[in-house]
């Protein structure tokens, strides 16, 4: 079965707004986990602006589900990544001004300092992903310092699919849902497991996740919006029968 990495970023987010101690985040992990998350993904960015690194120790020490920690590819981030280790950590690009991660990470442009980096974190025992986006040169070069994960970038889908009224026959959103799916073959075709996420929702989720070869959807602002109005348990829950094809938005 396809595994649910869910996001509690913006559980964070809504904290950091009023800087005080609620909605915690780590309660957020630990009802998607009821709700049949297979694991938790946190984003420590450089500026801490929403999770912060106390929350990813007491996420890391509650869960029993997986821990897969968003980073940039910097040394402050690599000396958390090895004293928590996390079972999975996943190296995107970072923007001081960006209100989320844009695009994936350009791993052609700094080949050699990113194999050094990855391979500092595998000595640690912690398996590698990196998000990229649908492009086989970079899916290569993933393969080439040592990527043992790649998660693909489908926020382009996910806009083509709300600016063409979720038509799958829509050229633009039948386009960008092959991108994916050829990007997924050639990931697998190079014994690296195939991820995806980023903009995936309520209504865009099962196209992606009845591609071959997929592992695993990450995904977080759709669930934690959801749960404002259902709770994050049932939230979690609703989007694993999506993903396992049960039933619809």
């Amino acid at each position: 079965m396809i595994g649910l990495g869910v996001n509690v970023d913006h559980v964070a987010t809504l904290r950091q707004a009023r800087r005080t101690y609620e909605p915690d985040p780590l309660a957020a992990a630990l009802e998607a986990q009821a709700g049949g998350a297979s694991g938790i993904t946190v984003h420590l960015r450089e500026d801490r602006r929403h999770i912060q690194d106390d929350d990813v120790r007491r996420i890391r020490d509650a869960i029993q589900v997986k821990l897969n920690l968003e980073m940039a590819a910097t040394d402050e981030m690599l000396d958390i990544a090895c004293i928590i280790k996390p079972e999975m950590a996943m190296l995107v690009p970072e923007g001081r001004h960006e209100i989320t991660t844009e695009g994936g990470l350009d791993i052609l442009a700094q080949e050699a300092r990113l194999g050094e980096f990855v391979a500092r974190i595998r000595e640690a025992g912690i398996m590698v992903s990196a998000f990229i986006d649908a492009d086989l040169a970079q899916i290569e070069a993933a393969k080439r310092i040592g990527v043992q994960v790649c998660e693909v970038h489908t926020g382009p889908y996910a806009h083509a699919f709300y600016n063409n009224g979720g038509d799958l026959a829509e050229k633009q959103v039948a386009a960008e849902l092959d991108r994916i799916r050829s990007a997924g073959r050639a990931i697998s075709a190079l014994g690296m497991r195939f991820n995806a996420g980023h903009a995936l929702n309520y209504f865009n989720v099962q196209p992606v996740a009845s591609l071959p070869d997929l592992w695993e959807l990450h995904i977080g602002h759709a669930i934690v919006s959801r749960a404002v109005f259902s709770g994050i348990r049932e939230a979690v829950c609703e989007m694993r029968a999506l993903i396992a094809g049960r039933a619809g938005p």
